[in-house]
C-alpha cells in the first residue's frame, strides 16, 4: 500500500474515531457493535468502505447521520490543517476525496 494511502485510511479511520466519540465513549462503541451488526463493518475498515459506514449511520441515525458525517469531515480538515467548508447535497465519499484533493493541493502550493 501506498504510503499517501496509508496515512489516508489512518487520518479517516482517526477522524472517524473523535467523530463518534463525540457522542460519548459508550454511544461510540455502542455505534461501532451496531456498524459491525447491520453492514458487517468493523471500526479498522471503515476507512476502506465509507460507502458502508454511511449507509449504516443512516440506518442508525436516520437524517440525525448528516452531522455525524459533518464531525469526521470537521475532524478530518483539523487534522490535515485544512480550513472546513460546509457542502450542501454531497456524499461522504465525495466530501472525503474534496478534503484529501484540497489537503494534497496545499501541500502541492507549500512545497512550490
Amino acid at each position: 500500500m501506498p504510503q499517501d494511502e496509508k496515512r489516508t485510511k489512518q487520518l479517516l479511520t482517526q477522524a472517524v474515531d473523535q467523530a463518534l466519540l463525540t457522542l460519548g465513549e459508550s454511544a461510540r462503541e455502542a455505534v461501532y457493535f451496531h456498524l459491525q451488526k447491520i453492514v458487517s463493518l468493523t471500526k479498522d475498515d471503515v476507512s476502506d468502505n465509507l460507502d458502508a459506514f454511511e449507509r449504516g449511520l443512516e440506518k442508525i441515525f436516520g437524517a440525525g447521520a448528516k452531522m455525524i458525517e459533518i464531525a469526521v469531515i470537521k475532524s478530518l480538515c483539523q487534522q490535515l490543517g485544512i480550513e472546513f467548508e460546509e457542502k450542501k447535497n454531497i456524499s461522504l465519499v465525495d466530501y472525503v476525496n474534496w478534503v484529501m484533493g484540497k489537503a494534497n493541493a496545499k501541500e502541492a502550493k507549500s512545497l512550490a
